[in-house]
This record gives C-alpha cells, structure tokens and sequence, in this order.
C-alpha cells in the first residue's frame, strides 16, 4: 500500500520517493507524470483512467492555498460511477489519503502540489 511521508508546497515524498510535479496516487502505484489540460482546473479528461476503474473514494489535492477547482461537471461524472469525492488542501488530502489507505478503502489521490 502506497503512504505519503510529507507534504510541503511543491514537493512531496511517497515511499521514501521525493516528487516535484503533480501526481495521481493509488493504492497500489503512483502517476507521476499526471498533467492536466488546463492548469487550475479539474476535468474529466483528467481523470479518465479515474473514471474507467472507479475507486469508491476519490480525494482531490486542491493545492497548499486551494486553487486547483474540481469543475462541476466532472464532479458530476465520478459521483455518476459511484465515486465519492472530498476536495481538500494538498496537505489535509495527504493526511486524509494515508487514514482512508490505513483503514483498508478502494482510495485514488488526485493532487496538487503547489497553490
């Protein structure tokens, strides 16, 4: 099971790893060249893989100061494949992945690692 060690703005280190960009985080591997269609935005075609093998949880790292924004309409397509979604500050998304991963959830991360 993949657990975050730290969080800080722009970096993050999973596994002992250290990252410097963006990431998708699954239970079982990590997505380190997640790039997204438009910066501060979260579409579908973000999550396309998300959406193909849908987890029960899907928890969005909005950034340290929140700027990444789920859009509604791809909030919209996860909850219709039964996913819940929580959108939190990358650093409350850390902490909440590694709980959810702990207590044995079908858990992915989405998250942003600067603002």
């Amino acid at each position: 099971m993949v657990h975050i060690d730290d969080y800080d703005f722009g970096e993050i280190k999973v596994e002992g790893e250290k990252y410097t960009e963006d990431i998708i985080l699954y239970p079982d591997r990590i997505e380190n060249d997640w790039w997204r269609k438009e910066g501060h935005s979260l579409h579908k075609e973000d999550v396309k893989d998300i959406l193909k093998n849908p987890p029960d949880l899907l928890i969005v790292g909005e950034g340290s100061q929140g700027r990444l924004r789920l859009l509604p309409e791809t909030r919209q397509a996860l909850e219709n494949k039964g996913i819940e979604v929580e959108t939190k500050k990358t650093g409350r998304a850390c902490k909440l992945f590694n709980k959810m991963i702990e207590e044995g959830r079908d858990v992915v991360a989405v998250l942003h690692l600067t603002c």
